[in-house]
């Protein structure tokens, strides 16, 4: 029996050099770059936006700069594999913070009272000790809760670092070991229940679950892992937010030889039956030997390849049957003067049950759930001396979410949210003045994230429910073709920057492997010197 390398020699002549489509120069776009071009594979990047990044970009309002989307970084010894690698380091593009406290938590009262806070510590000790004061006991049990994770992470890795291609990956002996800490048909709030009496205390460890767009009461059990990471890890800001993550590999790709075309959608992929062999750019045809999709997962698969060509699994009618996450109404805003807040605030609707089913349900709350990121704190690279870049994100229903059949009107909805976070950002964040100190402004809303090729403006992707997750979301080599894969949070193993980057190895593994090619992640480059 061959192996894969072996088979891909045989089928690769040794005197071409395989050339690669990548859409989109998001961060999963991005690192499989870094590591095909490491890999000796001529790659181009293509883009629609004027910038890299996909959701991880920077956006500007007058002197303000703002993350697009992600703000929290975490596990940042993932990237540096994927940079360690290719011979630099993160260190040569990005400088590095650690948060402490890593945010700040505001858990509205139901009967009216005063919120309550707990400044998420990596100090376990500390951290332990509020928690007791909320409710004894609470303080031991975390530190048997952070245990438990801590073995359930290493049982988890080998799995969120492999291809799940079906049954046959799954019944091997990592899975099995993991099977028994996993619990995938109990809800990560049901399972905290072992652990922690107070409500207080179970939500400060599934809150969480919202990165992935999911309500902790539907939220698989296994990703009690999410809260483990931050204390065991750490969250951290890079100097001019997450986006100079992306700008600092968009870099690496130029160094390693990788080209970038910004303002070029992809409009088409080509095939040759069930091979991909390119794309359409500009109304020209550009030929490749392979495609890699980081656009997002289910529109790309939409509206990028012919219906006729896709499985059954992947016709329009069974992709707009799955399961998808929240969205978000954001207001990215430069603000007169300083804020006083924490680099990070969430606050949990006094109702946080309706607001979660309002969600799902295509309502708009009267009392949201809402984070407040306020990186000035930390960074004076992104507001003029003395203000703030605060960047505000309420959850919200997705586009294909709708109360009776209605979907929320954004162009009546928008503004009445608008004017009722601000004032919130004052009543319930302590922000004088909030709405007489915009300076500059950008509000997005779930149509805005639609207009962006996001299908439903679910921008976490698609749900990860027990039955979308694993050989059950798209897979990095995408069934039923040649040549074409996949990468991004609509892949295996999910959303999030740390999952998207471990998703860029395992899919550059598999296409180096099928070149005939040895991956830099298992023979990396020797360490460059002034590479930045």
């Amino acid at each position: 029996m061959q192996s894969a390398s072996s088979t891909a020699s045989a089928q690769t002549p040794l005197n071409h050099r395989p050339t690669v489509a990548i859409i989109g120069a998001g961060p999963g776009g991005l690192s499989t770059a870094m590591l095909l071009a490491a890999a000796g594979l001529d790659v181009t990047i293509f883009e629609s936006q004027p910038v890299v990044g996909g959701r991880t970009r920077r956006l500007e309002a007058g002197p303000f700069s703002f993350d697009c989307g992600p703000t929290f970084f975490m596990m940042p010894y993932v990237l540096e594999e994927i940079f360690s690698a290719v011979g630099m380091a993160t260190s040569d593009f990005v400088e590095m913070k650690r948060l402490d406290p890593m945010y700040r938590l505001l858990i509205g009262d139901e009967h009216g009272g005063a919120p309550t806070r707990i400044d998420a510590t990596g100090d376990l000790q500390k951290m332990a000790a509020q928690l007791d004061r909320i409710q004894p006991g609470d303080g031991a049990a975390f530190h048997r809760f952070i245990a438990d994770n801590r073995r359930k992470l290493a049982l988890m890795e080998p799995i969120l670092r492999s291809p799940i291609r079906g049954l046959a990956d799954l019944l091997n002996l990592d899975t099995l070991k993991a099977a028994p800490v996993l619990r995938p048909w109990e809800s990560i709030h049901t399972h905290l229940k072992r652990y922690f009496k107070s409500d207080q205390a179970r939500l400060s460890m599934c809150f969480q679950s919202k990165y992935l767009g999911m309500s902790p009461f539907e939220c698989p059990s296994l990703f009690s892992i999410l809260p483990f990471i931050e204390y065991e890890y750490g969250v951290w800001h890079p100097i001019g937010g997450c986006n100079a993550l992306t700008t600092a590999m968009a870099q690496a790709c130029t160094l390693l030889g990788a080209r970038i075309e910004t303002a070029s959608p992809v409009s088409r992929i080509l095939f040759d039956g069930k091979r991909a062999n390119g794309v359409v750019v500009h109304s020209t045809e550009r030929r490749f030997d392979h495609i890699v999709i980081n656009a997002d997962a289910t529109w790309a698969l939409k509206n990028l390849i012919p219906e006729s060509l896709r499985p059954r699994g992947y016709r329009d009618a069974a992709i707009d049957a799955k399961r998808y996450s929240c969205s978000t109404f954001m207001l990215y805003l430069g603000l007169d003067g300083k804020v006083d807040l924490p680099h990070h605030t969430i606050y949990t609707s006094t109702k946080y049950r309706q607001n979660l089913a309002d969600i799902g349900e295509g309502r708009v709350s009267e009392d949201t759930s809402f984070y407040v990121c306020n990186p000035s704190r930390t960074d004076s690279t992104l507001a003029p001396d003395g203000d703030s870049a605060l960047y505000v994100l309420v959850p919200t229903a997705n586009t294909k979410a709708a109360q009776d059949g209605a979907p929320i009107d954004w162009n009546v909805a928008a503004p009445k949210l608008r004017d009722e976070t601000l004032q919130r950002l004052e009543t319930v964040m302590g922000v004088p003045d909030a709405a007489r100190r915009v300076k500059a402004e950008i509000v997005c809303t779930p149509d805005d994230w639609r207009a962006q090729n996001i299908n439903h403006g679910a921008t976490f992707n698609l749900a990860h429910n027990i039955t979308q997750m694993l050989h059950q979301r798209p897979q990095h080599k995408l069934q039923g073709f040649e040549n074409l894969w996949m990468v991004g949070g609509g892949t295996h193993p999910g959303s999030g920057l740390p999952v998207i980057f471990l998703a860029s190895e395992i899919t550059s593994r598999l296409l180096c492997a099928q070149c005939g090619v040895k991956s830099p992640l298992d023979e990396p480059l020797a360490r460059r010197r002034n590479s930045s």
